[in-house]
């Protein structure tokens, strides 16, 4: 390989993942320009035509796909083996990237991100908070933190959380006004804070069981919101029910500003993992940082291949 193809070809990766010279060209800190004349330059040199531009965007040729998939995993490992050099430093180094929800972050990341940029001043790490189950592989995240039943099969997973409960809370004006749901098929007569699931889209469906009994209820009402904490606060305000964790409304709940429905309908389920690919190789810095997390929830450290 030419000394300068490598750095072609990388060049031509940022180029289709962004779909834009010039967000490419302000990602790689190099000109619009020089960026079209690189790619330009590997077309010719392959005799190929990789990218189709027009004024507004760039899409990917047939050709051009097919390069992107050969790319994509092979440049995330010659990075990852070029991370996994910093092993003869003294120190782990390097950027180490994991996405998660804003509700696992407040409640387990924030603690173990602090400790470990502490304990390694040449750590870096970017925290990505999104509530999408986001491809962690095609999104070049070194891990990625959700809830043990969104997680794909073919990742490692570590348990990193206690269980979780799900609660139905209402505020005592709203209640006052409306009969108390006795099973989760009244909430269909309710006003009710729908969530939106960046992931696909669409309303969340609301989730219960009692014993082997488990139901997925649909339901109405006049707000819709695409953030859990959103969902809690407007059940405070009156605005309907909501369904949130539990560990988020337990104060006002105590403190009489939200009442608790269907709590036999809310039995606990496995809480949050970190995940990541089972061939991928590790970062030193990773490891540092999974090696955080293990020895703050120790007892919880058990994997699933």
């Amino acid at each position: 390989m030419l000394r300068d193809e490598l750095g072609d070809l990388a060049a031509f990766l940022v180029v289709a993942e962004e779909r834009s010279f010039t967000r490419a060209a302000a990602r790689l800190s190099t000109s619009q320009p020089s960026l079209s004349q690189t790619v330009r330059r590997l077309e010719e040199r392959l005799g190929v035509r990789l990218l189709i531009r027009n004024t507004r965007n760039v899409s990917v040729t047939d050709a051009g796909e097919q390069l992107v998939n050969t790319l994509r995993p092979a440049l995330s490992d010659i990075n990852n083996r070029l991370q996994a050099l910093s092993q003869f430093r003294e120190k782990p180094a390097g950027l180490v990237r994991i996405t998660t929800g804003q509700h696992a972050a407040d409640t387990l990341i924030w603690p173990a991100v602090a400790e470990t940029l502490h304990a390694y001043p040449d750590i870096k790490i970017e925290l990505s908070l999104d509530s999408a189950l986001t491809d962690i592989v095609s999104e070049r995240f070194d891990a990625g933190i959700r809830l043990g039943e969104q997680i794909a099969q073919d990742m490692i997973a570590l348990r990193i959380g206690p269980d979780i409960r799900m609660a139905v809370v209402g505020s005592p004006e709203y209640l006052s006004k409306n009969p108390l749901p006795r099973t989760p098929q009244n909430l269909t007569h309710h006003s009710c804070i729908n969530m939106r699931m960046q992931s696909a889209g669409g309303i969340y469906p609301w989730e219960f069981s009692q014993g082997e009994r488990e139901l997925h209820v649909r339901v109405d009402g006049q707000f819709i919101v695409n953030n859990i904490i959103a969902a809690a606060k407007a059940a405070e305000e009156g605005l309907g029910l909501a369904i949130v964790m539990e560990d988020q409304v337990i104060k006002q709940i105590a403190e009489g500003k939200l009442i608790r429905v269907l709590d036999d309908w809310c039995p606990p389920f496995p809480g949050y993992h970190i995940y990541y690919p089972s061939r991928r190789l590790l970062s030193p810095a990773f490891q540092a940082f999974l090696q955080t997390l293990r020895d703050r929830y120790a007892v919880l450290d058990t994997e699933r291949r």
